[in-house]
């Protein structure tokens, strides 16, 4: 009884399990994203001598095109990047700015993909194009950018996304005034991103009138075995006796196996268990005649696992009575 508990308590959780992986298909994106940007403290040579580097919080937006896997995702990110700082040396201080572009390839993986919440991570590498004004004068400098994501999405449905995220930024060394600082930053990002061809929500109509349910029982089995034990007698008690209210009906039993062994073996072995319910039927009152038997192997969990795997749920046989 405890087992048949169980698969009760499965069977109402499948259609929970589908809702919550709807939010998220197959498919390509795009989004646009914003937010700000700290560029570290740095050292810097400067025609007055050595310098420091002290930035303001700047400001970052972008977009990109992506695809997602539903779980790991790639995307191709533009990004652009501003941060203002004032370098202060021994003997004079004076302003500076640096915009930069930078063209980037990211992956991600998010988890508890299709879900409401996504937490996701990610890394990506590029070129940056950095252009740094003081003094009246600018230096281009063209680097190798690199990042690494961290991140929380909210599904609001298959369509629209919303995510926040924070993120390392960094390039190989940019120049100002010709001498080389490092060039290493935070930025905290909010984007907006829309997922082209997920599926349309379909309008809810009046619900049908509720057909009658047939009655249904299972049975559950020990490993490699066809005995019926003492539990799964006391179901099958059941079913005769719902068999004879009926007066009339058909009886299917379905008969299943988990994944610990070959598919022609567990094949045979689900038709044995099936037939081992209807000789217990047939013990109990119930015709020969009334009763039919499939094998379904392993082909129909009700608990997806991994080949292998020896899950006392899976072995079972459904009874239908029609």
């Amino acid at each position: 009884m405890k087992n048949a508990l169980y698969g009760a308590v499965a069977l109402a959780l499948l259609p929970m399990a589908s809702q919550a992986q709807s939010l998220q298909y197959p498919g390509f994106y795009a989004g646009l994203e914003a937010g700000g940007n700290y560029m570290f403290q740095s050292g810097v040579g400067t025609p007055f001598g050595q310098s420091n580097l002290y930035p303001t919080i700047g400001y970052s937006f972008g977009g990109m095109v992506g695809y997602d896997f539903v779980g790991p995702r790639v995307a191709l990110e533009g990004l652009y990047n501003n941060s203002k700082a004032t370098v202060s040396g021994a003997s004079q201080s004076f302003g500076a700015t640096k915009d930069e572009i930078a063209a980037m390839a990211n992956i991600y993986y998010d988890f508890n993909a299709g879900g409401t919440i996504v937490p996701y991570i990610g890394a990506g590498a590029g070129l940056a194009f950095i252009k740094e004004s003081a003094l009246g004068a600018q230096d281009n400098t063209t680097a190798f950018a690199y990042q690494g994501i961290i991140g929380v999405g909210y599904n609001i449905d298959p369509t629209w996304r919303v995510n926040l995220e924070g993120r390392y930024f960094g390039t190989s060394t940019p120049t100002l005034q010709g001498q080389g600082f490092q060039n290493n930053n935070l930025i905290a990002m909010l984007q907006v991103q829309m997922k082209f061809g997920a599926p349309a929500e379909v309008a809810a109509a009046a619900p049908a009138p509720a057909a009658p349910q047939a009655p249904s029982f299972m049975v559950f089995f020990d490993w490699d075995r066809s005995d019926i034990t003492a539990q799964a007698m006391n179901t099958l008690r059941q079913v005769a006796q719902t068999y004879k209210t009926k007066g009339s009906a058909r009886v299917t039993a379905t008969g299943h196996t988990d994944k610990s062994g070959p598919d022609d073996y567990n094949m045979a072995l689900s038709l044995r268990r099936a037939n081992a319910v209807k000789d217990a039927l047939v013990r109990e009152g119930v015709p020969a005649t009334a009763i039919s038997v499939m094998g379904r192997g392993e082909t129909q969990p009700l608990v997806q696992t991994a080949d292998g795997v020896r899950e006392p749920q899976n072995r079972r046989v459904e009874i239908v009575i029609q």
